[in-house]
């Protein structure tokens, strides 16, 4: 039996010390922040970030190096005979592509897969991918079964403020102005790698309402509700977190339902004050 590793990027959420724990491996990602090169959970925390994010500071993403993508496969490599490899979504970045493109210099010892993922949904892939490792299938098993499956997932997202939206360009000044003005909360959903919007509601709680009446309609039309996986996730937002958790244990007692933070390359696009709900489905050999 090969031995499979299963290695991630830091979009998934999972933290270098939840790494090690998981028996998985992160690459970060980096960020230039005001002009210097910083790395998620490395030389960045949580709390920087956002500290970073309040005083204004010119804060831009990209993806991982050529060279530390390949550093990192070939000192796993040493100790294993494949690697699954997990990035975000191809739809919100181009480090899939970078990565699918180098894998082929690794003769088959490198399955990079794209199942349409990030943050809480992506984090789950991985876990699901370890547990299948640890049981004994392959890495181009394990690839067929994420790809199979990567449909069955959503996340829906409130936006609390509109500053770093309009920031990215993704919405106009005047735009954003008008939705301050009005208390309009914006709900994103992430369906198949992409960002898009799903409503625009006055304050949050309604913006609660959007994404729990969302969930429960994937609930029953998407998957059979105990075969999911139900998340709460937020950019610096835990009480509210919490708050939303509650909701959902009392749409479905006795779940388990995750609070986790969203991961910065996702907090950086919509800023602090964020809430998202998420599910997937369980995967069936597990």
């Amino acid at each position: 039996m090969k031995k499979v590793a299963i290695s991630t990027d830091s979009n998934s959420g999972i933290t270098q010390e939840e790494a090690s724990k998981l028996g998985v491996f992160v690459i970060p990602m980096p960020f230039t922040i005001n002009g210097k090169d910083y790395f998620e959970d490395i030389n960045l925390t949580q709390d920087q970030f956002y500290d970073f994010l309040a005083s204004d500071a010119d804060v831009s993403t990209s993806q991982p190096s050529v060279a530390a993508v390949q550093d990192l496969w070939d000192d796993i490599l040493k100790e294993y005979d494949e690697i699954v490899y997990i990035p975000m979504s191809s739809g919100l970045s181009g480090s899939c592509d970078t990565a699918q493109m180098l894998s082929q210099d690794y003769d088959d010892r490198v399955e990079v897969v794209d199942n349409q993922r990030i943050s809480v949904t992506q984090k789950q892939s991985v876990i699901d991918a370890k547990k299948l490792a640890d049981k004994g299938f392959s890495a181009k098993e394990i690839k067929e079964i994420l790809l199979r499956d990567k449909m069955k997932s959503g996340i829906y997202i409130m936006v609390d403020t509109m500053k770093y939206l309009k920031k990215g360009g993704r919405v106009t000044p005047a735009a954003a102005v008008v939705a301050t003005v009005l208390g309009i909360k914006p709900v994103l959903q992430i369906q198949g790698g992409k960002l898009d919007a799903f409503a625009k509601v006055r304050g949050v709680r309604q913006a609660h309402k959007v994404m729990l009446d969302a969930l429960k309609k994937d609930m029953e039309t998407r998957v059979i509700p105990e075969n999911a996986e139900i998340a709460v996730a937020h950019t610096k937002n835990p009480e509210e977190a919490e708050k939303i958790k509650e909701e959902i244990l009392s749409l479905y007692p006795g779940r388990e339902v995750i609070v986790d933070a969203l991961s910065l390359s996702v907090s950086c696009h919509i800023g602090p004050g964020s809430l998202a709900v998420a599910w997937c489905e369980k995967t069936p050999e597990l």
